[in-house]
């Protein structure tokens, strides 16, 4: 079997970038509070795995991580940067508690409705960018604003979507969708599927991890296996040498964006249908869409290593939450998250590193083997 060098060395760039953010957060702890460093930092390692509802919380925060990451990863390979993610990811929100709170539709079609409001988020900055050559990160920068707006101004002029509507006891939220199932006689959030029982009665297990790997999976074998996924590439590395071939160009960039807003509004569809977070109305951009860089970034876009990355993410995410018993700001995980992407978008120049420091060592090999063939042909 044929060894992928590349996808080695590019693995070991990742791994590199995360060691070097766990021991600059080691030495903040120490920073900090050098008496309570280790056993916070066993805590920031420890925690994710060290009940069964730590752990089913890691694969709840993860399985939209990963389909954020997609996004972004998916744009990257057409050389697009996908920064309205966030955006995406609010209008995907909306469309399944829309559909899930108001029509009554069953979690499938929910789920689907958010794909469509994301895709529809997301041809815009494609259509800019292919048409009229406008940075997509311009046009993404302002729906992720317009975005977030425009559902807030929905929710509160949908009485359906608001908690009251359902007896609930606050009203900037929606609502509570146990409520709604009950009401309309339909499964509105996503199935658990016997996980929460298998993960001790946790109220964070569905099956929405699942649909993120299979969705992770599609969009590798689209990538690697098909005629699109050489034309989207392709237009990746060089624009206009793809059109000399014949290669739509225009056309990949605007659908690279209709599936990279597809599944962002995926994300949002699972993560607030799970019957256990709620759609808050704020005046900030939601984080997870903007999560979905890192996770790209730490993948080196790699699909596969979009599953692994946002697990390592949600898993550090999980245990920085139990550094506040030890009396550490919560923001320090912030900050090894931030060391880590740091590092990440420089892993290009780390793996080259790498891959000189083993090109020089396959070389001496080649040397010496070279001069004993000399010595015995003498």
């Amino acid at each position: 079997m044929k060894i992928n060098k590349k996808a080695i060395f590019s693995i070991s760039a990742s791994l590199v970038s995360i060691l070097v953010g766990l021991i600059l957060g080691l030495i903040l702890l120490f920073v900090f509070d050098s008496s309570r460093a280790l056993v916070g930092f066993e805590a920031l390692i420890g925690t994710g795995i060290s009940t069964a509802e730590k752990f089913a919380k890691v694969l709840y925060q993860a399985a939209p991580l990963i389909l954020t990451g997609l996004s972004v990863a998916f744009a990257f390979k057409t050389g697009l940067f996908n920064i309205g993610a966030s955006g995406q990811y609010t209008i995907g929100a909306f469309c399944a508690l829309f559909a899930a709170t108001v029509l009554g539709t069953p979690w499938y079609i929910s789920l689907l409705l958010a794909m469509i409001g994301g895709a529809l988020w997301g041809i815009l900055p494609g259509l800019f960018k292919a048409h009229f050559n406008v940075n997509e990160v311009i046009t993404c920068i302002m729906l992720n604003w317009t975005g977030l707006f425009l559902v807030n101004l929905l929710i509160r002029n949908i009485p359906q979507m608001i908690q009251n509507y359902w007896a609930g006891s606050i009203t900037n939220r929606t609502v509570k969708l146990a409520l709604v199932e009950k009401f309309y006689g339909v499964q509105t959030t996503i199935p658990k599927a016997g996980l929460d029982t298998l993960f001790g009665g946790s109220s964070y297990m569905n099956i929405s991890i699942f649909i993120a790997i299979a969705v992770s999976i599609i969009v590798y074998v689209v990538l690697n296996k098909t005629t699109f996924g050489y034309e989207i590439k392709a237009c990746g590395y060089n624009k206009n040498a793809s059109t000399y071939a014949g290669i739509n160009a225009k056309k990949n960039i605007v659908l690279s964006m209709v599936i990279a807003g597809g599944i962002a509004g995926l994300a949002g569809g699972i993560y607030f249908l799970s019957g256990t977070a709620e759609y808050v109305i704020e005046k900030s951009l939601l984080a997870m869409g903007f999560n979905g860089i890192p996770v790209a970034l730490l993948a080196a876009s790699n699909p596969i290593g979009v599953i692994f990355s946002s697990l390592f993410i949600s898993y550090i995410q999980v245990g920085g939450e139990a550094l506040q018993r030890y009396q550490f700001s919560s923001e320090i995980i912030n900050i090894i998250i931030s060391a880590i992407i740091y590092l990440s978008a420089f892993s290009f120049l780390i793996r080259l590193f790498i891959e000189k420091i083993f090109s020089k060592k396959h070389r001496e090999e080649e040397i010496k083997i070279e001069k004993e063939q000399k010595g015995g042909a003498k």
